[in-house]
C-alpha cells in the first residue's frame, strides 16, 4: 500500500509540471511558425534555428500581451463572453474548456487581494468546521463586529457562499491564502496533519 501511495504522490507531483511544460512547449512551437516564415521570407539563404526561436519567443509574448489588452476593454470582454457562450454549446469542447478555465481561475484567485486571511467557522452546523476566507469586516446596529466570509466549494473555489459571521464565532488560523486554497481544491488531501481546530 505504501508503494502505491508513493506512486500516486509522485504522479500528482509530476502531473502539473508535465501539463505546464506541454502547454508552454505547444505555445512556443505554435507561435514560432510565423517567425520561421518571416525569417525564411527575408533571409531565404540564411538558416538559423536560434533566430527562428527568438522571433517565435517575441511573437508569443507579444500575442499574449495583445490578447490581454483586448480582453481588458469593454468590447473585448463582450467578445470574450460571446466566444465562451459559443464554446458552451459544443459538448466535448465545453467540458475541456470549463475544466481548464476553473483551474486557471483558481490559480488567479490567490493572486488577487480579495481575501484577507483564512479562518475556520462552524458551518453548516455546530461542531462541523469549514475553511473560509475573510473578505472584509463590518458592524451591526449594536456595534457588534462581523467578518464578511466567503465559503468556497470543493474542488472549485470560484463558487461558494457569502456569510456574515460574528468575530467571536470565528477561529483564526496561521494559514496563508494559498495554503487554504490548496486544502479546498484537493478536498482535504493536502491538509496538514495538525488542523489547528
Amino acid at each position: 500500500m505504501k508503494k502505491r501511495n508513493y506512486f500516486l504522490t509522485g504522479l500528482i507531483s509530476i502531473f502539473p509540471l508535465a501539463i505546464t511544460y506541454f502547454i508552454i512547449n505547444w505555445l512556443f512551437i505554435f507561435f514560432s511558425e510565423p517567425g520561421k516564415k518571416l525569417i525564411n521570407y527575408f533571409f531565404s539563404n540564411y538558416n538559423s534555428t536560434i533566430i527562428e526561436h527568438i522571433v517565435g519567443f517575441i511573437l508569443t509574448f507579444t500575442f499574449i500581451y495583445i490578447v490581454g489588452v483586448i480582453i481588458s476593454n469593454v468590447l473585448g470582454k463582450k467578445l470574450y463572453v460571446l466566444f465562451e457562450k459559443l464554446l458552451a454549446k459544443i459538448p466535448l469542447v465545453s467540458y475541456i474548456y470549463n475544466t481548464i478555465k476553473q483551474i486557471t481561475d483558481t490559480l488567479s484567485i490567490s493572486q488577487k487581494q480579495a481575501f484577507e486571511k483564512v479562518v475556520y467557522i462552524e458551518y453548516p452546523k455546530n461542531n462541523i468546521w469549514t475553511i473560509a476566507l475573510v473578505t472584509g469586516e463590518s458592524r451591526d446596529s449594536k456595534s457588534v463586529e462581523y467578518y464578511q466570509i466567503f465559503v468556497p466549494t470543493t474542488p472549485n473555489p470560484t463558487s461558494g457562499f457569502m456569510l456574515f459571521v460574528k468575530k467571536d464565532d470565528v477561529k483564526e488560523t496561521q494559514m496563508s491564502i494559498d495554503e487554504g486554497l490548496k486544502i479546498i481544491i484537493s478536498g482535504g488531501m493536502l491538509a496538514p496533519e495538525t488542523n489547528g481546530i
